[in-house]
Parts: C-alpha cells; sequence; structure tokens
C-alpha cells in the first residue's frame, strides 16, 4: 500500500538524494516546495564530530539571529530587589514574588524562565517541574543571570538557545519560507559562527561531519559546507 501523499511524492522527485547542494540552491528548492497554507519553518540539523559520553564535548549556547524568527515567548522571571523593577522595563510576561500562589500552574504558561543567582534558592524547589521541560535557568543560555534586564531584551529580540543531543547532533530553526533567500542565509551563517565558536578546544580535524536543511513538513537536503568560509 502506497503511504505518500501526492506532495511527499513530488518533493522526493525534485530533491536528489545523493546530491550535495550548495547554499543558494538548498535555500531556492525548499522554498519552491513549500506548498501549505501555513508558513514552515526553516529547520537545520548539523552532525558535529563530537564524543556526547564526554560531558566536555556537549554543546550548549543561545545565539542572537540576524532575522528574528517571530516566535512569541513568554517570559517567566525569578528574581529579587531592583532587578524585579528592570524586569518590569523590560516587559517581562511575568515576575514572580514571593508568596505568589499558584506558582506550579502557572509555569506551565511559559517557555522561557529567567532567574538572578539570588532566586535560585526558590528556582532550585521547581526543579522537578522546570527540568523536565527544559525551562532550568542555565549560565551558558544566558538564562541564569545578574543582568536580568538585558537577558529579556535578547531573547525579545531573537536570541535562540541550542544543543546537542545524544547522537552529536544540533537542531535548531533559523528562518521561515518566507524569508528573502538573503534573510536565510545570513541567520545561518550566524548560528554557524557562532556554532563554531562553541567547539569543545580538544576537537580535533573538522567539527562539521554534515549538514542538512529542510522545511517543517518537508524532506531534507545535505548542503556542501566547505564553501561557505565559516
Amino acid at each position: 500500500m502506497k503511504i505518500n501523499s501526492k506532495r511527499m511524492r513530488k518533493i522526493t522527485n525534485i530533491i536528489k538524494k545523493k546530491k550535495i547542494y550548495n547554499i543558494e540552491e538548498c535555500i531556492t528548492t525548499l522554498k519552491k516546495l513549500s506548498v501549505l497554507k501555513f508558513t514552515e519553518s526553516i529547520d537545520v540539523a548539523i552532525n558535529l564530530n563530537i564524543n556526547t559520553k564526554k560531558s566536555e564535548q556537549n554543546i550548549r549556547n543561545t545565539v542572537l539571529l540576524p532575522n528574528k524568527l517571530e516566535k512569541k515567548n513568554k517570559i517567566l522571571v525569578f528574581t529579587k530587589g531592583k532587578n524585579i523593577d528592570l524586569a518590569k522595563k523590560a516587559k517581562a510576561d511575568y515576575i514572580y514574588q514571593e508568596g505568589t500562589k499558584n506558582i506550579k500552574k502557572e509555569i506551565k504558561k511559559f517557555n522561557i524562565v529567567i532567574a538572578s543567582p539570588d532566586s535560585m534558592n526558590i528556582v532550585g524547589k521547581l526543579g522537578h517541574i522546570l527540568g523536565p521541560r527544559g525551562l532550568m535557568p542555565n549560565i551558558k543560555f544566558g538564562t541564569l543571570t545578574n543582568n536580568i534586564y538585558n537577558a529579556i531584551i535578547k531573547i525579545k529580540e531573537g536570541q535562540i538557545k541550542y544543543k546537542s543531543d545524544k547522537s552529536g547532533i544540533i537542531h535548531a530553526s533559523i528562518g521561515k519560507v518566507n524569508f528573502t533567500r538573503k534573510q536565510i542565509k545570513e541567520n545561518f551563517l550566524a548560528f554557524m559562527k557562532s556554532l563554531k565558536q562553541s567547539k569543545p578546544t580538544k576537537i580535533k580535524g573538522e567539527f562539521f561531519k554534515k549538514i542538512y536543511f529542510s522545511t517543517t513538513m518537508g524532506g531534507s537536503i545535505q548542503i556542501n559546507h566547505s564553501d561557505l568560509n565559516i
């Protein structure tokens, strides 16, 4: 029984599986094949030359993309003292105040949690809720910081976080199909530059093994990254 839709058969026919595309060809092809009623994301999957069994080789970082993805982040802040006023000034969506009831239920409404070090005694008690949702504040992601104002502003301006999975692969959305080709390429290069700066010092040889582009509901395309001058 055939399970492929007409759209997926078209994608399979156009994308040449064994071909390694240059970045311009890749972006053009993905935009051409996106015909869905919603605006698909442009995603990358980057296979890195790392050993994930060694904690020092696992990658996690943030990057501020030149062209914002327009993702609506809802930010919850845990902080004290003057940082409360700064969080309000930066327009955080919710600021925890000591004694706030039902905070465990409120957490479900947010996809970003920022905390200052002096509030980690409170945050730590909520680790069993924040941890599984990937919301635990972290220094490397810039979400555990004394500079609450800047952390909120950067996220609102389009900062995204990324980390390697158990297979040593980084997954991230770096654009939308309605972005221009230039905007998608700019975001990709900014992402790659940040990733290269995160390279563990003990890694020898080529850091990037394979790079694939795809859309939310489309096929994947391998690109030639050797000529990107990253």
